[in-house]
């Protein structure tokens, strides 16, 4: 087995009500609350409690378009990424709602897992958009696993993210790419997305000022659709959906943009497998 490797953790946040502690727990689990390095976006927002024992990086807000902003926010990321890798062997970057998870049908722990990949420059994750069947599952309760309380997903090229850094970087913006590279996507590697599990929680971002300022309220509209999308979807197996999806987004990639996975036709509505009811 590899020696294990020294993992660093980093986000952006702002105005977050629902995900903040839920992600400190989560990923001090698995590579200790030293490891945590959180940019808090604008002097006015909370600082977590100390006891949690993260890093914390308190930097000015400036409001921005939402085109403009995710360029920012990740040549941000990048910048604190290529710092951290004098202390670091390898970097992780996702949003607050974002939860890296290695199929615990390997039976292994995460940090185990990323310290045995080698020759890599970055890996992505295949991303699902957990999403709310409001017909079957009740409002998501926050203190409890949300995987148990959630059972269905979109598998998502836009969250199909290069989450996973072994060198310095430059990502894209939203983090959905990495400039001047290729992508991989490790077939054992998830990336779950939570916000839009909840359909009450996720509206309530309309009445974010911050955020209709900087135009996401389009974003957010669009985001609904996926509500119904899921109701009127027959869901898939997930397992047998993974490695078709993979594929897929491996070899279909948008003319714009050929170093990021492509968009899935058809139905890419799945049932989570239950083997992933205790991960997060």
């Amino acid at each position: 087995m590899a020696a294990e490797k020294n993992i660093a953790v980093i986000t952006s946040v702002r105005n977050d009500r629902l995900f903040t502690r839920k992600w400190i727990e989560y990923y001090s689990a698995k590579f200790g609350a030293q490891s945590l390095h959180m940019i808090l976006d604008g002097f006015d927002q909370e600082v977590p409690d100390p006891a949690f024992g993260i890093n914390v990086i308190r930097v000015p807000f400036k409001p921005r378009h939402v085109v403009k902003g995710e360029k920012s926010r990740s040549a941000r990321a990048s910048y604190l990424a290529r710092s951290l890798f004098e202390n670091y062997d390898i970097v992780i970057a996702v949003d607050i709602d974002e939860f890296l998870v290695v199929d615990p049908a390997l039976g292994v722990d995460l940090k185990s897992y990323i310290s045995g990949i080698t020759g890599r420059k970055s890996l992505s994750a295949l991303g699902i958009d957990v999403i709310e069947k409001g017909s079957v599952e009740a409002p998501l309760d926050l203190e409890q696993r949300f995987l148990e309380q959630r059972g269905f997903g979109i598998i998502s090229h836009r969250y199909t993210k290069p989450a996973v850094a072994f060198r310095p970087l430059q990502w894209g913006s939203g983090q959905h790419r990495v400039k001047g590279q290729n992508f991989r996507i490790d077939p054992n590697l998830f990336l779950f997305h939570f916000g839009n599990a909840d359909r009450a929680l996720s509206g309530a971002r309309l009445d974010d000022p911050d955020r209709a300022k900087m135009g996401w309220t389009k974003h957010q509209i669009k985001r609904e659709k996926l509500y119904e999308q899921i109701e009127q979807a027959n869901p898939l197996d997930g397992d047998s959906a993974f490695a078709p999806a993979i594929r897929r987004m491996t070899y279909v990639r948008p003319l714009f943009a050929i170093n990021k996975p492509g968009r899935l036709p058809g139905n890419d509505v799945i049932r989570i497998p239950e083997r992933f009811r205790k991960v997060v």
